[in-house]
């Protein structure tokens, strides 16, 4: 394997191997402000990553306006866009990791298969429109909407590329400088007024779009932009050849005055009038509803220059070569383009379910006993680099770092009881207690602290060989070494307890433990990722308590100690798209699937039911002793940790400081608290702490620096 290393201002044709943390495999394509690669995170995830050009990361304007993309994507939801995973504006080049989603872009659509069916037009129409509904309500404006922002992914259109024009797009000057947006889809008060752009300008691209869907051509065609920026501001549209259904609605959003356009609401309610003689789920994707999908199969199979399965509408009759299903199929994978541009999003990061050596899992969040008489609390603990704190609960005390320090804060006031200063970096997970001592994870694992509960003086240290990695279970410590082998240390005393190799070859270990078990786990898969093997280890002998050979590429996601549960992923897709259970003392494999994927789920597991939370917030809830998924709710979250549950409801905090409360019983939602992003709002957190669960009392961490608690058991108060 090549050495990893950062990216610098080096050649442009040289493939750079690293972005931040991840691994750049293979170049999607090339903007005029930066590259687009296909990578990996640690866990496997597939991420679409854009390194901005050298010459534009020495330009301080490009990079204020690269800040201001990151802190609008981290505003909007992921459900209609592709989610930012991590993001670096500072680097030397700066540059934005996204979930990778297979789908061409409809100009790549469009260009290739010609125009869209009838149908189609409909449901592009109105997932844009809730696009848009959702990009609007928090304050942002896209600016650019155009055929090649826009992503058809499988279930439904996705918008991308956000707060970045490429300068070619915008050879157009007015007397405040460079135009921002793409001229054949710009609203007249662009070229007029560029600085009183409001969300109507988004209303009239979408028109300007969804001709260019049903035609293959816009509303206002020249080779000139300056002809097409006079067409624009004084022509009308040509509407030629789109559905009458939607033209009157189009005309709407083509309206040259601002206040003379619908809002994305009214054009949805529009919409459902429109479709009043058919079933809206011919044009909007099933899953939104919470379907299990049988819907959508029925529209694009359709037989082609058919209307909508008994519509009777009057576009039914227009001629189409044929019906296209985008997004869909392996096709879908080959173009999958989803980081063309920087992504408008902000999202969720994977779950450590799987990694690389030194990678670390959630640390137990079982319920303990705090004062019952403990009340809502804000406060803001020492701060000396990152934003956000890594806590959980140990010795009566939340426990928690942040880059250069460890602290200790009282659970009932959020009064700050102790705090201790590190040289080496501190890693995204949160300190635990471990043979009653306190034990930060370190990068790297090259050297191991334990610190008095009561104090934070240090107790006992140890130096490890460079990228060992790290595990804390019960009093053990475990080590994954370089060459494969692994060893065990007590964390009372720092003495090493055993160390040899694991049966399975020197490929070196992830371990994984979860409260309710004893054993730590390991599950390697195979290269195809037909099958996974999986091994309960008694931290305290190294002794292999079980081993099976399992069917997919599953990684653990909870465990008692009678069975382990697993979520198993679409070597395709990348997406979660099962739930299994494997009880080792009857060797029996109960997989349940998911009515739909998931991409970059994280999941908790209370009794019989398994809770995933899924890129863009999207909560599911299976329940394995019925063998089926009991329900799903999609939060608008952009960006969620990993959820928790004391199986009445499930928590979990989003990337603006929001903690959300679901009822785990229904999956209806009881309750969230105020974003909380503070002045670093620009910046995307590598690793999304969750929340901690314990005796009835929430603690979560926010962007703006702050950690709080709240009662969990009336998330209706927040």
């Amino acid at each position: 394997m090549a050495s990893g290393r950062s990216i610098g201002a080096g050649a442009e044709a040289e493939l750079p191997e690293y972005a931040g943390h991840y691994r750049l495999e293979s170049c999607l394509g090339s903007g005029g402000m930066g590259v687009v690669h296909l990578a990996r995170s640690t866990s496997g995830m597939r991420l679409a990553v854009k390194v901005v050009h050298a010459q534009f990361a020495r330009d301080p304007e490009f990079r204020g306006r690269f800040r201001q993309e990151v802190a609008a994507a981290r505003r909007v939801s992921g459900a209609f866009t592709a989610s930012v995973v991590d993001a670096d504006p500072d680097a030397e080049r700066p540059w934005m990791a996204t979930l990778f989603i297979p789908g061409p872009t409809l100009a790549q659509e469009v260009k290739r298969n010609g125009p869209l069916a009838p149908a189609q037009v409909r449901r592009l129409m109105a997932g844009l429109a809730e696009a848009l509904r959702d990009i609007h309500r928090v304050g942002v404006v896209h600016r650019d909407l155009k055929p090649g922002n826009v992503l058809l992914a499988e279930d439904g259109p996705k918008v991308i590329d956000f707060g970045i024009s490429r300068p070619k797009d915008s050879e157009l000057r007015t007397e405040t400088g460079k135009l921002i947006g793409t001229p054949p889809f710009m609203a007249p008060e662009q070229f007029r007024r560029p600085r009183e752009v409001g969300p109507a300008a988004d209303i009239f691209a979408l028109g300007s779009v969804l001709v260019h869907a049903a035609t293959g051509r816009g509303p206002f065609d020249s080779d000139s932009p300056y002809i097409v920026a006079y067409q624009v501001v004084h022509d009308e549209p040509d509407l030629t050849g789109l559905p009458e259904s939607i033209a009157p609605l189009v005309l709407r959003c083509l309206a040259k005055e601002p206040e003379d356009r619908p809002t994305p609401d009214e054009l949805m309610r529009e919409l459902r009038s429109v479709a009043a003689s058919y079933d809206t789920q011919a044009f909007i994707p099933a899953q939104r509803s919470g379907g299990s999908g049988g819907e959508e199969k029925g529209e694009e199979e359709a037989p082609s220059g058919s209307g909508d399965p008994g519509s009777g509408d009057s576009d039914v009759d227009r001629a189409v070569p044929r019906r296209r299903r985008w997004g869909g199929g392996k096709r879908a994978a080959a173009w999958g383009m989803a980081g063309l541009g920087l992504a408008v999003a902000a999202a969720l990061g994977a779950a450590r379910l799987s990694g690389a050596p030194g990678g670390h899992p959630a640390p137990d969040r079982s319920p303990r006993t705090v004062p019952a008489a403990a009340k809502a609390w804000a406060t803001v603990p020492p701060r000396t680099g990152g934003t956000m704190a890594h806590c959980s609960y140990g010795a009566g005390k939340l426990l928690c770092s942040r880059t250069g320090v460890v602290f200790a804060v009282s659970p009932a006031d959020g009064r700050l009881l102790w705090r201790h200063s590190v040289s080496t970096r501190i890693a995204g997970d949160p300190p635990v207690l471990s043979g009653g001592l306190v034990q930060p994870y370190t990068d790297g694992g090259t050297r191991l602290a334990a610190l008095d509960p009561d104090s934070g003086k240090q107790v006992w240290e140890r130096r490890l060989p460079q990228g060992t990695g790290v595990h804390y279970t019960g009093g053990t410590a475990l080590f994954t070494y370089a060459d494969g082998t692994v060893g065990a240390l007590d964390t009372a005393t720092g003495r090493t307890k055993w160390r040899h190799a694991l049966p399975g070859g020197p490929e070196v270990p992830v371990f994984q433990s979860f409260p309710g078990s004893s054993s730590a786990y390991v599950a390697r898969r195979s290269r195809d990722g037909s099958g996974t093997h999986v091994m309960a280890v008694d931290p305290v002998s190294g002794r292999v308590r079980w081993e099976a050979d399992l069917s997919g590429s599953l990684s653990p996601v909870g465990a008692d100690d009678d069975s382990v549960y697993l979520t198993a992923v679409d070597t395709v897709y990348g997406r979660t798209e099962a739930v299994v259970r494997y009880t080792p003392a009857t060797r029996e494999a109960r997989r349940v699937p998911l009515p739909v994927g998931l991409d970059g789920a994280q999941g908790t597991v209370h009794g019989d039911r398994v809770y995933l939370l899924g890129a863009g917030g999207i909560l599911t809830a299976v329940d394995m002793k019925a063998g089926k998924r009991v329900w799903g709710l999609e939060t608008s979250v952009t960006r969620g940790s990993a959820p928790v549950t004391d199986g009445r409801r499930v928590f979990f905090s989003a990337a603006d400081g929001r903690l959300l409360a679901v009822d785990a019983a229904d999956g209806r939602l009881v309750g969230q608290t105020r974003a909380r992003l503070g002045a670093d709002a620009d910046r995307v957190v590598a690793s999304l702490p969750a929340p901690v669960l314990t005796g009835g009392r929430l603690y979560a961490a926010a962007p703006d620096g702050t950690v709080f608690s709240l009662d969990a058991r009336d998330p209706s108060t927040w």
